[in-house]
């Protein structure tokens, strides 16, 4: 369960064409224009004694009329706007986009799942591949720590799913901060749908890491915004040089077929092992708010907990192999014994 990016996604990005600047609107402009136009034309009862008084008055009164319907529909549309709101915020449902941090409540229950919760479901419904890099390159490191670098793009339904179980897995290692809500794209600037369509998620583009075991490396190459200039989407992060030599390198045969070379999401776990695609499918969390998924997440029984988190005790067996398994509270013995079963 992969999604495909081509080599002008991963290549040097340019900023994003700005939004063309729609005309002003016209709507009630031409209405008043038009009653004040029906006024001015009327004929002066001096020199038009034979006009009716109660023609003009007429007049007046449907111009009246239709400003005070106008004002009343403007004032519905603000109530219905607000109750539509209302709605929302009471479903538990989440803004798209990422103008503000998520609501901290959700966030709570997303970055600390129990450790008895994540040993219950131990493997769970894990469908990834987890393999081994070959040759003994260098370690990847930052700031004297092992790094985890993460490429992916918020239009990605796979990198949607990926997300959540990243979110519990370095949580167990440190904090993140400024997670921010998205959905996953319906279709691309060419108009070509998209599988699991609006598939709720996170964003990492504001978001930081925390922590004395390891450095969080992330990179969104694109929005969920349909760029029809180019077909595809708007650009977001720019990858380093650096981050495109490892993406180029090892999301590549033999790791995967070389008509998946350069799929998304991509995870390198310090130049130990590698991670590409979605570790389950996207299905499992269609049409589930972010607050019913966070909540899912502590019910071992629940298949988002089964999916997610038995993805995040894959992806933090990789991270202790690293940390020399510290620490202890997030290197379980369950998940020390799932680090047997990285390689495939």
């Amino acid at each position: 369960m992969i999604a495909r990016v081509s080599e002008r996604e991963t290549g040097p990005h340019a900023d994003a064409p700005r939004e063309p600047e729609s005309a002003e609107p016209t709507g009630l402009d031409g209405a008043r224009q038009a009653a004040e136009r029906g006024v001015d034309a009327e004929p002066d009862p001096v020199t038009a004694p034979d006009r009716p008084r109660r023609s003009r008055e007429r007049t007046r009164i449907f111009a009246a009329a239709g400003s005070i319907i106008v004002v009343a529909a403007i004032v519905l549309t603000f109530v219905l706007i607000k109750l539509n709101a209302k709605t929302s915020s009471s479903s538990g449902s989440l803004p798209n986009g990422h103008a503000g941090a998520a609501p901290t409540a959700v966030v709570d229950k997303v970055t600390s799942v129990p450790a008895s919760t994540l040993n219950t479901v131990g493997s769970g419904a894990y469908a990834g591949r987890m393999q081994t890099i070959t040759g003994n390159p260098a370690p990847l490191t930052a700031n004297g720590k092992p790094e985890l670098l993460y490429i992916g793009a918020e239009y990605c339904p796979y990198c949607a799913a990926e997300r959540w179980a990243m979110i519990v897995a370095l949580s167990r290692f440190g904090a993140l901060s400024g997670l921010a809500t998205v959905q996953s794209a319906v279709s691309d600037g060419a108009g070509n749908q998209e599988p699991f369509p609006n598939t709720p998620t996170w964003t990492f583009v504001h978001a930081s890491y925390s922590s004395p075991y390891l450095t969080f490396s992330e990179v969104e190459l694109y929005t969920n915004i349909p760029d029809t200039s180019a077909g595809g989407y708007t650009a977001l992060q720019t990858a380093t040089s650096a981050q495109l030599a490892l993406l180029n390198k090892y999301d590549a045969p033999p790791y995967v077929d070389s008509a998946a070379a350069g799929s998304i999401p991509f995870l390198d776990f310090g130049n130990k092992y590698v991670s590409i695609g979605a570790s389950y499918s996207p299905q499992v969390l269609s049409g589930l708010s972010w607050g019913t998924i966070a909540t899912d997440l502590s019910n071992p029984g629940s298949t988002v907990a089964k999916s997610v988190d038995g993805t995040a005790n894959y992806i933090t067996a990789a991270i202790c192999s690293m940390t020399g398994n510290q620490p202890t509270s997030g290197c379980t013995t369950t998940v020390r014994s799932l680090e047997t079963q990285l390689t495939s």
